[in-house]
């Protein structure tokens, strides 16, 4: 199974899009890979640059309310995997979005506001999240301090995770 954290790419904005998260004019490329260098080309965030080093380095997500938002599809989650982020924390989800998430083997980690505020106050202070999958806990630790949050997944997207994703998991069931 996947180890789920890293550093953490903070997105303050709510209704950050699919067309944000991977332009529709690159849905026609045949491979993931070929996705990878175009996540997040554009999104409209203030001082926000797709290539600065932080978010090349990210594995971990942390935005607002409705992430994932807009035309449903499966490329969003994959420039994500292909970026080797697997975990994204937000308020809320798009259900496509969060639904093809776990389908894809990933986490889409709801949380209320009031703990989504508590992440973003160790934004700029180098934070890392870690997801300890077994026990629903998620630990964020910065030069801020270190806090940990519990969260919860259904039982059947817990096993689309743990299996890599829907297509291994139906391969194990059936």
């Amino acid at each position: 199974m996947k180890t789920f954290g890293g550093k953490i790419l903070f997105l303050d904005r709510s209704d950050i899009n699919t067309d944000e998260i991977i332009p529709a004019k690159y849905l026609t490329e045949n491979t993931k890979d070929a996705l990878k260098s175009h996540l997040l080309e554009d999104l409209k965030l203030e001082g926000f640059d797709p290539k600065d080093p932080a978010v090349l380095h990210a594995k971990v997500i942390v935005s607002r309310a409705n992430f994932g938002c807009g035309s449903s599809r499966e490329h969003a989650p994959w420039v994500l995997e292909v970026n080797d982020i697997n975990v994204v924390v937000a308020s809320s989800f798009a259900r496509i979005f969060r639904q093809n998430m776990f389908n894809c083997g990933m986490l889409a980690i709801e949380l209320p506001e009031t703990e989504i505020n508590e992440l973003f106050a160790h934004k700029g202070y180098d934070a890392v999240l870690n997801v300890d999958f077994d026990h629903d806990t998620l630990t964020i630790t910065s030069k801020k301090g270190t806090k940990t949050i519990e969260y919860q997944i259904s039982a059947f997207d817990k096993a689309l995770v743990k299996a890599g994703g829907w297509v291994e998991f139906a391969d194990a069931k059936y």
